[in-house]
């Protein structure tokens, strides 16, 4: 029998019992699609933190109060003691390094803004005219907050577009009073239209002067303090001088923790691919689940096909023919249904993307090449025992029909 005879005669065998095949395809094609999608899904998250983070800046370094790189927690945590607070002080004290370019002192909050009787929550983040250099800041109107912004409790703010227009509507914003918690700001800068940075929502904050969100929360200290170093070949040097300079001001303790945008990058991009493999490896268990079922419907198959296989034999087929034509319609089987499912997959991810467009979702290339290696091994793994069977029948029992 040659290749284009076994092909026929697999097409025409599965063509006949439709139900069946149907069932088998849509088994694989599920599995495979659901590796698809969940793939899609983890790689898109990953992309969407690395964007999100990307956007802060490339030459940025991040203090932390504590030491948290070398020990996962800070240890005053378990002496029962708070890690000293960063101050402006301590903000102000970095520009002693050459090469450190800008620092932006940082305050993070929620707090209620209203303006003429319209009240809503938001972020509030208080920080310095230097942030905009920092932090890839767009102002869309007006402008960013001024120099003495580090320095004094100035009464100027900058919105985000959303703020703007949920609680001005059509009305020009620019030089209008906003109160934030008990204390009344004026309109100087309205930000463009950024969504998500950072895992913050731009559109929904408000940015004041620190000095002033450390009044408005009642607190002197810092949350973060974020530095832009003159160039990426410094980053490391300017790490050592950040260190060096807390460190004399902390009674020489070196209880802050320097953390690089690459660092971040990095974490996230390992915890993120792996969750990726995990959840496709937990798709592909499906994988298994309909090979199990193609293979208990090919045994099903070769009890009901006895007196086909009889007459193979009958006309002097060898065993290793017979054995291939069962073998090759299970693979037949999952190579379809492979296809079917990386259809699947590519239009419910589709659908996906149209629900969330922040994100962009994409299926990456070892995904689509491992559904269909392992649907393909599916269907010559539980084939095999169909097609040894069907090669062992006793050609005198086959044509009788047993």
């Amino acid at each position: 029998m040659r290749s284009t005879d076994v092909i026929n005669f697999t097409w025409r065998s599965l063509a006949f019992a439709r139900v069946r095949t149907a069932l088998m395809l849509l088994a694989m094609s599920i599995g495979v699609a659901s590796v698809i999608v969940l793939s899609a899904l983890g790689e898109g998250a990953r992309m969407y933190v690395v964007d999100q983070f990307s956007s802060l800046g490339t030459n940025m370094l991040i203090v932390l109060p504590g030491r948290t790189e070398t020990v996962g927690g800070s240890p005053a945590n378990f002496l029962g003691e708070t890690p000293r607070d960063l101050t402006i002080d301590d903000a102000n004290a970095l520009y002693r390094s050459p090469h450190i370019k800008h620092v932006a002192p940082v305050v993070v909050g929620a707090a209620p803004v209203s303006h003429n009787g319209l009240e809503r929550e938001a972020v509030v983040f208080g920080s310095s005219y230097e942030a905009q250099f920092v932090i890839e800041t767009n102002v869309s109107r007006g402008k960013y907050l001024p120099k003495t912004s580090n320095r004094s409790a100035t009464p100027v703010c900058i919105i985000g577009a959303t703020i703007k227009q949920e609680l001005f509507k059509n009305k020009n914003a620019l030089g209008e009073w906003l109160r934030i918690g008990d204390r009344r700001f004026r309109v100087i800068g309205i930000l463009s239209n950024q969504g998500m940075s950072g895992g913050m929502d731009v559109d929904e904050t408000v940015v004041i002067p620190v000095v002033s969100a450390q009044a408005v929360f009642n607190s002197p200290s810092l949350f973060r303090i974020l530095v832009s170093a003159s160039n990426r070949d410094v980053l490391d040097k300017a790490k050592q001088d950040i260190l060096r300079i807390i460190k004399q001001r902390h009674q020489n303790e070196e209880d802050i923790t320097v953390i690089s945008q690459d660092a971040i990058l990095s974490t996230f991009d390992r915890i993120l691919k792996t969750l990726t493999l995990s959840v496709a490896g937990i798709a592909a268990i499906s994988l298994a689940v309909a090979g199990v079922l193609i293979m208990n419907v090919m045994l099903i198959a070769v009890s009901q096909r006895t007196t086909e296989i009889g007459l193979f034999k009958a006309l002097g087929s060898p065993p290793k023919q017979i054995q291939m034509i069962f073998l090759f319609e299970a693979i037949f089987l999952s190579l379809l249904g492979a296809i079917l499912g990386l259809i699947l997959g590519y239009v419910g991810t589709y659908f996906i993307s149209g629900l969330f467009e922040e994100i962009q979702f994409s299926t990456p290339w070892w995904a689509n090449l491992s559904a269909v290696i392992v649907a393909s091994l599916t269907g010559i793994v539980f084939g095999i025992l169909p097609a040894k069977r069907a090669a062992k029948l006793d050609p005198v029992i086959a044509l009788y029909g047993r």
